[in-house]
């Protein structure tokens, strides 16, 4: 026995190609890599394998560690401008600090395609190349997706959950001069429609 009306199940939306293509791309990324480094091991020896991989490990830590550093510099310094009552400025190159940390990442992650690309991803130009794409595409998806801007679309993903279920409540206010008194305690009645 059932109370109230059901709603009927909508259709389901269709996949979209990212997450159709993924997990086939992904597969094929892993397949390259290791037939690379059997080809290179048949090549030279097992030894010289070793040592690229190990060599990207150790290069793609220390290009973490500085990279995160250098966001750490930049977000205390732009904290310290704040605070002082000046505006902050972006520094020079200061987002390309996401793409060097990619960088090392996938310097570390063995095999050469990874290496490669994480190889490229640490020079400047190709940065700012990936950046300005980056930043092209979102801003394009947010148009399609009828936002003004990226601070417009989190605020609809907050307000406009999928299920449509609304979450009442009430904003209290500490307001000078009042005593917690003041304030009624306990649950408050449901709100009516």
């Amino acid at each position: 026995m059932t109370t109230g009306a059901q709603t009927p199940n909508p259709a389901r939306p269709r996949r979209s190609r990212l997450r159709t293509s993924l997990p086939l791309g992904v597969a094929a990324w892993l397949v390259l890599e290791i037939w690379l480094l059997t080809v290179v091991a048949g090549a030279s020896n097992g030894l010289v394998v070793l040592l690229v991989l190990l060599a990207g490990l150790a290069l793609g830590s220390v290009v973490i560690k500085r990279a995160g550093r250098r966001a750490f510099k930049n977000l205390t310094e732009a904290l310290q401008q704040q605070q002082n009552g000046g505006r902050a400025e972006p520094r020079p190159n200061s987002e390309g600090n996401g793409l060097m940390m990619l960088g090392g990442l996938l310097l570390i992650i063995p095999g050469l395609v990874s290496d490669a690309v994480g190889l490229l991803l640490l020079v400047p130009p190709v940065q700012k190349a990936v950046s300005r794409y980056a930043e092209r595409t979102l801003e394009r998806k947010l148009r399609e997706a009828g936002g003004g801007s990226l601070g417009d679309a989190f605020q609809q993903t907050r307000i406009h959950r999928p299920d449509g279920k609304v979450v009442q409540g009430e904003v209290i206010r500490d307001e000078p001069g009042a005593t917690p008194g003041d304030f009624p305690q306990g649950p408050r009645p449901p709100l009516s429609r």
